[in-house]
């Protein structure tokens, strides 16, 4: 089962048919996934504990060799050096040398990155100062970090090396709500600036504010996948008394708001909204026209069918 990009799209990830078996195990961990993601797309990656994410991420960077299937990165083999140039990689648990501070740290992987000398403090400063951390942590050891600093400055070492895609494992974890906020917006500008992300997480919530596509996968396969609504919107739903010619009506309303209609039955809708402003204005609109409203609000998405109905 494969995940197609946009028509026309030249890919940045594009894994097909990965299967990969561990020495000694029963089955393989992935079977037969086909994962592809163009460039401006956000691609989440769900499932339970043990399903076969880690091990789908590990073969799409190369970590891991599949023994059936392919995986390219922009057009290069994964785990080759042209592929590795365009890669930025944070882990789950990513090593750090207690000692450094977060400014070295950051440093001494634009150094690995073999990126010019000449604009190393210029570029540690901007990408130190994107991920939200604190000025005053920088020169401060990394021994000291809270687990929200030290997965700030994880996505700033994965974003020093100029990278076209971004591997992320729970890249949230452990983050306050303002640093989950200036995380989602900042790898929403990564992918409008033409870049790719692949997301493994297991927080929801955040994938479905975040991505454009989610993959499931249960028991090494692909189970499932879901188109979401555009990550810079809200997906709204309005719930109205079931009368006939209510839903006409709901649809000149919409059309004077020119708002695009995502999904609309006789007893409410869904629309995609630019903010919660924008859905009070819907919802005050409809009921001025005459729609007998009789619930609203955010849309949360579909992504916990998944794990509910055991897809």
């Amino acid at each position: 089962m494969a995940l197609m990009p946009a028509e026309g799209a030249q890919l940045l990830v594009d894994g097909v048919g990965l299967t990969k078996t561990y020495r000694g195990a029963r089955r393989p961990a992935i079977i037969d996934v086909s994962v592809r993601v163009a460039p401006g797309e956000i691609l989440g990656v769900i499932g339970p504990n043990g399903a076969g994410k880690t091990t789908l991420m590990a073969c799409l960077l190369g970590l891991l060799k599949p023994e059936v299937g392919r995986a390219h990165l922009g057009g290069h083999p994964a785990g080759s050096l042209k592929a590795n140039a365009l890669v930025g990689y944070l882990p789950e648990r990513l090593r750090f040398d207690p000692w450094m501070t977060g400014w070295d740290f950051v440093a001494y992987h634009h150094a690995l990155a073999g990126l010019p000398e000449g604009e190393r403090e210029s570029a540690v400063k901007t990408v130190l100062e994107d991920v939200g951390l604190d000025p005053q942590a920088w020169s401060r050891a990394i021994k000291g970090y809270s687990r929200g600093m030290l997965q700030r400055v994880g996505l700033a070492q994965a974003l020093v090396g100029r990278p076209r895609i971004l591997f992320l494992d729970e890249p949230t974890s452990g983050m306050d709500p303002d640093g989950v906020l200036h995380t989602r917006q900042r790898l929403q500008a990564f992918a409008a600036g033409g870049g790719a992300v692949v997301v493994n997480s297991h927080q929801l919530e955040q994938l479905s504010k975040l991505c454009h596509q989610v993959v499931f996968i249960k028991e090494g396969r692909l189970a499932g996948t879901e188109r979401l609504a555009n990550a810079t919107n809200l997906r709204w739903f309005v719930q109205w008394l079931k009368v006939e010619g209510i839903a006409d009506l709901a649809k000149t309303v919409l059309a004077s708001l020119e708002l695009q209609l995502a999904k609309l039955g006789e007893a409410g809708l869904e629309v995609d909204v630019a903010d919660e402003k924008a859905a009070v204005e819907l919802v005050t609109a409809l009921a001025k026209a005459g729609v007998p409203v009789l619930a609203a609000g955010p849309l949360k998405g579909d992504l916990e069918k998944y794990f509910r109905e055991g897809t």
